[in-house]
């Protein structure tokens, strides 16, 4: 099992004991009412006094977008950056000073869209810092076009005959690009929220979180059937690492694998293939079943989605074998001359 995060002792301590109030910035928090980020936002807050950082040493960096304005309300330091590039400056920022704890919040139309590329390369690197994915399945900024989460045949006012395009899974995408942890929850389950936050901070290297969350101006109840009381229960899957895949009332359902096709199915758990239940291993070097864990969301009605910590896995951190890199470098050769650098060894000189 990985362990907890040994970088985050390179991070100083707070001083004194912190309140969610000491995370709340003084800024009018500017997002329309009843929106899932809310509720997002008072739980970052009222979890980070129980990281025991000091509040000047953790970094939120944002792209463009809803969601984005993330960093005015953290009394923390902060960047609203440049659309989709919010990975990369991360990056920098994390590899530099890694005295920080840094975090990207971020939408699925600004990571997996103009921002796809910064976002995958961050997840391969496994840069030490946590990407909390708002995932409203609808561009919400900008009034309403679909994103790259929208369902197929999604109408909206940039495709009023219905999208043609396929949409991404951001959990399946992360395990594809070798993202070293990997998890999804619901803006409206706190407790849940608050559980999966905490395993991502605990977590050495780049941890994903796709956080459902509903946009009541543009897409709302988009989430609606994982939301819903009774019907969530027919249709949430609550992963538990060592605990077998069961939901559904009483754990009437559960997940099983396929013997022919290798693939994951829902079935009715029954006495002749209760042995047959599948125990989560978020643990698993091999992400092959974790990404089929993954396509068991249904893209159009949700049934069967997982939420919690689909891949928590060891590997190395980009951050720690860069500043390894660095220190056999000058113990080898000294500390560099910028200077004689930036000139090079091969000198032209221009004649008239």
């Amino acid at each position: 099992m990985p362990e907890v995060n040994e970088l985050l002792q390179l991070v100083p301590k707070a001083e004194a004991k912190q309140s969610m109030k000491d995370f709340k910035s003084d800024q009018e928090v500017r997002w329309c009412p009843g929106c899932g980020d809310y509720a997002v936002l008072a739980a970052v807050q009222g979890f980070m006094p129980d990281l025991g950082l000091a509040k000047e040493n953790i970094v939120f960096i944002s792209g463009i977008g809803c969601s984005s304005r993330f960093p005015y309300y953290m009394n923390t330091y902060g960047m609203h950056s440049i659309h989709g590039r919010a990975p990369s400056i991360a990056t920098g920022l994390a590899t530099s000073r890694r005295d920080l704890s840094v975090w990207v919040v971020t939408g699925d139309g600004d990571a997996l869209s103009i921002g796809g590329n910064h976002l995958i390369h961050a997840l391969r690197r496994n840069v030490n810092l946590k990407i909390l994915l708002f995932n409203n399945r609808i561009y919400g900024l900008t009034k309403g076009q679909y994103s790259p989460t929208s369902e197929l045949g999604k109408i909206t006012k940039s495709t009023p005959m219905g999208s043609l395009d396929a949409p991404f899974n951001p959990v399946s995408l992360a395990i594809g690009a070798e993202a070293s942890f990997v998890a999804r929850t619901v803006d409206s389950d706190r407790k849940h929220l608050t559980s999966v936050l905490r395993a991502a901070a605990d977590h050495p290297g780049t941890a994903l979180v796709e956080i459902y969350q509903n946009c009541n101006i543009f897409n709302d109840g988009a989430f609606e059937v994982l939301k819903d009381k009774d019907q969530a229960q027919e249709a949430v899957i609550r992963l538990e690492h060592g605990q077998p895949i069961v939901f559904g009332a009483e754990g009437s359902k559960g997940v099983v694998r396929d013997p022919l096709t290798g693939d994951l199915q829902v079935v009715a758990v029954t006495e002749d293939n209760k042995s047959r239940i599948l125990v989560h291993d978020a643990h698993a070097p091999s992400p092959t079943t974790a990404f089929a864990l993954s396509r068991l969301a249904d893209a159009d009605t949700l049934h069967h989605t997982p939420i919690g910590v689909l891949r928590s896995v060891e590997r190395p951190v980009y951050d720690t074998t860069m500043a390894e890199q660095l220190d056999t470098a000058v113990e080898r050769h000294g500390k560099g001359d910028l200077a004689a650098l930036l000139a090079g060894n091969d000198n032209w000189t221009v004649v008239g």
